[in-house]
């Protein structure tokens, strides 16, 4: 999964760099495509459920899921790549957001407390705690900042299936849910939105917005619990 993982975050960094008014999402789903084949791994994404893409490319309002395709972004978009990998039969799973050019103060508010949380949720993962623990971490910080987290899409357990149990909401209380156990491997991902939570989902039966129209971010990590510190495995 650490191999996995490097791919994962390799391919992020390298999408990051194509990131300019006037690309279409398209062309940084070709991007991810060559980069991971260049690797040696496989893209999580591609077939799975059907889904049609390598990566999954989110703009303002879609909080994840978003298909590439024609769109070209344009200043002042704030964009949600999320990317997984397949080495040797184990998956990992990352997600970053990037504005377009100049972006508004909001945007960057936002993209700031999105990546911050997905930081404090990974802290609150420690052996002998639970995964609220972490969904309480995360919702306490965006909420204390004035933004809203998704309730109806969560983080999830992840190896050598992409989904697999526990869910890791990024809501809850302290103590409550699985007990979280050395060697435990998960995708902890806060959505969080400028406007409400509640989410509608698009005729594509793929990408999920925002009800309200508020923008959003999306910040992913893989770890694995250890005895101390959870480990980030989608590092380059």
């Amino acid at each position: 999964m650490r191999q996995a993982g490097r791919v994962v975050a390799a391919v992020l960094e390298r999408l990051k760099e194509e990131i300019k008014p006037g690309v279409m999402t398209r062309h940084l789903d070709m991007i991810a495509q060559r980069e991971v084949k260049k690797y040696g791994a496989r893209a999580s994404f591609k077939g799975y459920r059907g889904f049609p893409a390598h990566l999954c490319v989110s703009v303002n309002d879609e909080i994840v899921h978003g298909i590439p395709g024609a769109r070209e972004l344009k200043e002042g978009d704030i964009v949600s790549l999320d990317f997984g990998a397949i080495v040797k039969g184990f998956h990992g799973d990352a997600a970053i957001t990037v504005g377009v050019g100049k972006i508004s103060s909001q945007a960057e508010e936002l993209i700031a407390v999105t990546q911050t949380a997905l930081m404090v949720g990974i802290k609150a993962a420690r052996c002998g705690g639970h995964v609220g623990d972490i969904s309480a971490a995360i919702q306490s910080y965006v909420e204390g900042k004035g933004f809203s987290v998704v309730r109806e899409y969560s983080g999830h357990g992840i190896g050598r299936d992409l989904h697999e149990d526990p869910l890791v909401p990024n809501f809850g209380s302290p103590g409550e849910g699985p007990l979280l156990q050395k060697g435990m491997t998960m995708a902890v991902e806060p959505m969080v939105t400028a406007g409400s939570w509640r989410t509608r989902l698009a005729p594509n039966r793929w990408t999920v917005l925002t009800a309200d129209g508020s923008l959003a971010a999306h910040f992913e990590h893989t770890i694995v619990i250890t005895d101390d510190e959870a480990e980030i495995l989608t590092l380059v």
